[in-house]
């Protein structure tokens, strides 16, 4: 079975309301879905996490070409072909995405050709409901006494909903964080709540607000430094006992090497989309586990990032292990997204809070054709 064919679909959709966090605002939806079919008609979804427009390219020159007459099975090794054909300028950045699409695409269609699910191929499931912690409460353009009403009751909306755990964004100014934060404890005093501040905070600001989350008895503080001054992280840790999570930013097994090494991080949120896909996740894990450490996705986008992390989840083992289980809660993004939300005919079924393991061969989600065609604004492809 070999590779016949590679499509692109860069996607866009407006939002109704613009939201922010501590370094922009969205007023708009683009993500880049990659089809890789074979000579068989068998064909395999994936998506990548990055500019949609910048992906595309790298997809349709580089990556695709390359890899059309390939045997589609063999996922490790289309990666490692990938990866020493880009190896001296892509080591990380967004043609590192571009594998991380074509790779979940490969796993998505591997499946689909075995008739297996991916939890399947990953080794098999450990469990078949994943718990969901809600992300959201993000800045709109609000006064901050409003902004704080209006975050805090999301937050007990998504409580009423059934979830055991959110996560609230930081980084708009210490004085407003540490308001909600203790805003939203008060409202919501038996959620686990996590905090991500996107790098917004220097090293005295982290340690500031970090001191009230760890009061708060927050799980964790995730990014509360920028990604590229590991040597603050770990004076941060030195001063917190709050958890430190982060990851989303990296991407290969090398770069999250050497934040392990860094002993400052205790949990890593690498993003299937764009840390070199699930076959890079599942050596990275792999590697956390050998540290003690665990692993947590990152998960932005549609349906098939949330799929592939529902998969890794539900094979995971927690650190170090006990008796009773460490609840290892699965990213479940809850702003407007029509990309996610109006584009699937076969979704990950999320109730209450729980997501539901997909058995289906492959990724278990399926985009409808009519709905691709309504947010699809260019599309290429590649064949033999």
């Amino acid at each position: 079975m070999k590779i016949e064919c590679v499509k692109t679909h860069h996607l866009r959709c407006n939002l109704d309301e613009p939201f922010g966090f501590s370094q922009w605002f969205y007023n708009q939806r683009n993500v880049l879905v990659i089809e890789v079919i074979t000579d068989e008609g068998v064909s395999g979804w994936g998506e990548c996490y990055g500019p949609a427009d910048v992906i595309q390219g790298a997809v349709e020159k580089f990556y695709g070409p390359r890899i059309l007459g390939k045997p589609a099975l063999s996922t490790d090794a289309i990666w490692h072909f990938m990866w020493r054909a880009s190896l001296d300028f892509a080591r990380s950045g967004v043609m590192m995405a571009a594998m991380s699409g074509i790779d979940m695409a490969l796993w998505d269609l591997k499946g689909k050709a075995l008739g297996l699910s991916v939890s399947e191929l990953m080794g098999g499931r450990n469990r078949d409901f994943v718990p969901c912690y809600a992300t959201g409460m993000y800045y709109t353009d609000l006064p901050e006494d409003k902004l704080l009403t209006s975050l805090v009751d999301e937050g007990a909306g998504y409580a009423n909903e059934g979830f055991q755990a959110m996560k609230i964004k930081v980084g708009k100014n210490p004085e407003f964080d540490i308001k909600f934060a203790k805003a939203l404890r008060e409202a919501c005093p038996n959620t686990q709540l996590m905090a991500d501040s996107n790098h917004g905070f220097d090293l005295p600001e982290a340690i500031r607000v970090g001191r009230v989350l760890e009061a708060l008895d927050y799980l964790w503080f995730e990014e509360p430094l920028a990604p590229d001054h590991l040597h603050l992280f770990d004076k941060l840790q030195q001063k917190l006992d709050i958890p430190l999570a982060t990851g989303e930013c990296f991407q290969t097994r090398f770069q999250f090497n050497s934040l392990i090494q860094s002993n400052s991080v205790h949990l890593l949120q690498p993003d299937l989309a764009y840390c070199g896909g699930p076959s890079e996740a599942l050596k990275i894990r792999a590697m956390a586990s050998a540290n003690g450490i665990n692993v947590i996705p990152h998960v932005w986008g549609t349906q098939l990032n949330l799929a592939a992390a529902t998969h890794f989840l539900a094979t995971a083992y927690h650190e170090p292990g006990r008796a009773e289980e460490k609840t290892l809660f699965m990213e479940y993004d809850r702003t407007e997204n029509p990309l996610r939300d109006e584009m699937y005919q076969t979704e990950i079924k999320v109730t209450a809070g729980i997501a539901e393991v997909p058995t289906a061969p492959g990724l278990g989600v399926q985009i409808c054709p009519n709905a691709l065609k309504k947010f699809d604004i260019n599309s290429t492809e590649t064949k033999l």
